[in-house]
């Protein structure tokens, strides 16, 4: 039979959410460790978007909290998607006693199939400056930044980092590692398939192919559907202009030929941009197949 605390019910059966290990007292509590019904609705409404999370975590660890914010966003990114980066870059952050999850999603925090995993024994140090999450690693002092963690959140964390165990464990990564999804083995940078499981994952080279020859085709490629079919409107209407001044070349009409070179140029452009930006997401190591066995 369950008892109750300062922190609500608890028992045998309530330290696991739908498979989910968690310490409830900090799941379901405010940043003065002070348990709140809206708290609990809040990271129930988060967790049950987390079925898949279970091969991820170790026997012995327990999930601490969970929020909402954005993957880090590059330069090239944010001149290039600007706004649409609050829907494209959109993730999820589950804090363990181990280690931080960062699972990109879509826009309405939909798995997707990728995840990394930032152990605490691989970081400097974590903090929160104003709403984005600041990791150094202890290798070669790099830096992420994490924009956008959910302000419901903010207050928790900041007291959850003074306690976790930050840079005190040899760690078995240097930095942030992307995990097999089927596995949950390692990722390697630039390898596209498992090297355990052998499960294929979406390449550079597809997509820079897809690109050149395909209106929208990176995108597509890396399912970014939104930008593909912006991009698939934007270049059919170059290839229309690039037509319709071709045709008056032909005829012999004045400034047709300039018409024809910017459009040109403007497509080039295009579809250079689609190529870098869509690396961002292949480095995101996104399953070959939408679905694969497990």
């Amino acid at each position: 039979m369950a008892q109750k605390s300062g922190t609500g019910p608890i028992g045998v059966l309530g330290y696991r959410i739908f498979g989910l290990s968690v310490d409830r007292e900090v799941l379901f509590s405010n940043h003065n460790k002070v348990y709140k019904k809206k708290i609990e609705n809040r990271q129930r409404k988060l967790i049950i978007k987390l079925p898949f999370l279970k091969p991820f975590v170790n026997i012995t660890e327990k999930i601490l909290v969970i929020t909402t914010g954005y993957s880090p966003t590059t330069t090239i990114d944010k001149y290039l998607i600007g706004w649409l980066f609050v829907y494209l870059k959109r993730s999820l952050f589950v804090f363990t006693d181990q280690c931080i999850f960062h699972i990109p999603t879509t826009p309405v925090y939909k798995y997707r199939g990728s995840i990394a995993q930032i152990p605490y024994g691989a970081c400097k140090s974590i903090g929160l400056k104003g709403r984005s999450l600041v990791v150094e690693y202890k290798k070669g002092g790099k830096i992420e930044k994490f924009f956008g963690i959910a302000g419901k959140e903010k207050k928790k964390i900041i007291n959850l980092l003074k306690s976790l165990p930050i840079g005190k464990q040899p760690p078995e990564v240097n930095e942030r590692v992307f995990l097999c999804p089927r596995c949950a083995a390692p990722l390697t940078d630039n390898k596209y398939a498992c090297q355990k499981c052998d499960l294929k994952f979406k390449t550079k080279v597809l997509a820079v192919l897809s690109a050149i020859l395909i209106p929208g085709g990176s995108y597509l490629y890396t399912r970014q559907y939104l930008l593909g079919l912006m991009a698939v409107f934007l270049e059919l209407f170059l290839f229309i202009v690039a037509g319709i001044s071709v045709m008056d070349t032909l005829n012999g009409m004045p400034n047709s030929l300039i018409r024809l070179g910017l459009a040109v140029l403007a497509l080039v452009v295009v579809k250079v941009i689609s190529a870098i930006h869509t690396s961002t997401f292949i480095g995101e190591f996104i399953p070959a197949k939408k679905k694969f066995k497990k």
